[in-house]
Formats: structure tokens, C-alpha cells, sequence
């Protein structure tokens, strides 16, 4: 843990930065550094809170280096830049190995328990958890291991992510990442899907892990941030950049209980490679 940091990557709410409130009172007592812009007119707000906790990188001299997939929308307002640029901040200031978040999380939960049971639960212990997972993630060959979100948990003991501690082949949000494991994020919007979609598709390895969960604020109740491009072209348009990228597997599809809302759905059938069994292997001669 030495050698590792926390980024929370954010943008024109200096005094809404919920996550770095969050880690401290959840127990974590390392590195913390706030990524934005020098494009953000707050920077001076940010300073007076967090000194020299404010890392500042510069969208013109990334840009060149980012795949947006389009060229329609002018504002540079999407956090593709700094999820690019957060990568090059972690080896200028001598960290190999990071937890990349956003800054509107009011909540870090266990949702298994000492005895892998379904359960929701405050984590207090933030320290431990994190060497855990850098441990478990230093020992396996992914690119990025990802803590999931409340939303992957919909259904509780009864949906898909409740009924055990499992892995899935996504990553979202909450990135553990290391410099010597750099991999681009693309698209305007929908960065990370389009990244573990399209490079998963190549043999890459997104991971993401159901034991802890991220809680945050509803999307687009916090202004600043992405609220601004998410108001401008809507999660319609958001979803599309995911089929953009990857035809083949991902598709807009209606989702939601009640409060229904387009948005992307993948075939993992035909997205990402697998192992087979032995048994399919041919005889040798």
C-alpha cells in the first residue's frame, strides 16, 4: 500500500466532492489526490479545500491521444480526458498501482458477509479491503479489477450478483489499475463500457468484483461533472456509442422497473473470448 493511491477524478463542484468525505469516514487513511482540468474555472475553490491534494492535466495536450468517436459534439466537458490522462498523473508522482473513482459516492457496503452470505452492510475497514483486492488484483493478469456498483445488486439475495461472491467480465466506475497495465478508454460518453467491451473482445481482461459495492448519487441530480453532456445528448445517445464500437455484441434495449429507460444491453455470447473444456480439445496423434 505504499505504493498506492486514490484518484477521484472531478469537475466544477469543489464543494460537492462526496467521495473524498466518504473514503475517510469508511476508514481509508491513504494518498488521496483530485484530478480535474485546467479548463475547470473552481480550480482556485478546489485549491483553498484540498491544497496540494489537486492534481491539474491539460485536456488540449491529451486530446490528440483520444479516440472520441465523433466528431459532432465540440464541448470538451466528458471525463475521457482525465480517465486517459490519470494514468500518466499516477507514474509522475511515482504510484504503480491506483484506485481510479468518481467523486459523487456517499457509500462503500459489504454485500457478503464472513460467511459469503447475502448482506448489506457499512464497510468501516476501507484499508483492509483495498490491500485485499490489490493483492488479489497483483496476483491475476487483468488490466483492471472494478468494485460494483448499488445498481448491479438490483433484486438483492434473488437477482443476478446477490447469489454469490463472484467475478464478472465488466469494470465500471471504480478502477484499480496499474501503470504497467495502461489500456485506453474511448467513445465520448460510455468510456468504460465502450473500453471493456471492445478490448475485451480482443482478449483483454475486465473484471469487476461483487464482494463491496460503490453507492453514489443519482445520476444527473449532481450539477457539474458529466451532468452537463449526459443533459445535452441523453443515454440514448450515450448507448449508441457502445454499439458503435462493438456491433457485434452490444445492442440499445429498454431497461428498468417501472421508471423505464433505454440503455445498452451486451451479449456475452458474442463478446469476448472463452476458455473451453478439455474435453473438446482433439486427440493427439
Amino acid at each position: 500500500m505504499d505504493n498506492f493511491a486514490v484518484f477521484i477524478l472531478t469537475h466544477g463542484r469543489p464543494d460537492r466532492v462526496y467521495t473524498y468525505k466518504t473514503l475517510r469516514s469508511h476508514g481509508y487513511t491513504g494518498d488521496i489526490y483530485l484530478v480535474i482540468d485546467d479548463e475547470d474555472e473552481t480550480e482556485n475553490q478546489y485549491r483553498q479545500l484540498y491544497g496540494d491534494q489537486v492534481i491539474i492535466f491539460s485536456k488540449a495536450e491529451i486530446e490528440p491521444t483520444i479516440d472520441f468517436g465523433d466528431n459532432l459534439y465540440q464541448k470538451r466537458k466528458a471525463v475521457l480526458y482525465a480517465r486517459n490522462a490519470v494514468f500518466d498523473i499516477a507514474e509522475s508522482i511515482g504510484v504503480e498501482y491506483f484506485l481510479v473513482l468518481d467523486d459523487d459516492y456517499h457509500g462503500f457496503r459489504w454485500k457478503f458477509d464472513q460467511n459469503l452470505e447475502y448482506r448489506d452492510v457499512m464497510a468501516k475497514n476501507l484499508d483492509a479491503i483495498f490491500e485485499a483486492i490489490l493483492d488479489y488484483y497483483k496476483s491475476i493478469p487483468a488490466l483492471t479489477l472494478a468494485l460494483s456498483q448499488s445498481g448491479d445488486f438490483i433484486g438483492g439475495r434473488a437477482g443476478e450478483f446477490g447469489e454469490c461472491v463472484k467475478l464478472k467480465r465488466k469494470a465500471m466506475n471504480a478502477f484499480f489499475c496499474s501503470i504497467k497495465r495502461r489500456f485506453k478508454f474511448f467513445g465520448r460518453i460510455n468510456e468504460d463500457v465502450n473500453a471493456y467491451v471492445t478490448l475485451g473482445s480482443r482478449g483483454d481482461l475486465f473484471l469487476t468484483t461483487n464482494h463491496v459495492a460503490v453507492f453514489q448519487k443519482q445520476t444527473q441530480s449532481n450539477p457539474g461533472g458529466l451532468t452537463d453532456i449526459y443533459l445535452d445528448l441523453g443515454t440514448y445517445v450515450k448507448s449508441f456509442y457502445s454499439v458503435m464500437y462493438s456491433p457485434s455484441c452490444v445492442k440499445v434495449a429498454v431497461m428498468g422497473d417501472g421508471h423505464d429507460r433505454l440503455h445498452h444491453r451486451i451479449s456475452w455470447n458474442n463478446a469476448v473470448p472463452k476458455i473451453l473444456s478439455g474435453r473438446f480439445a482433439s486427440e493427439k496423434s
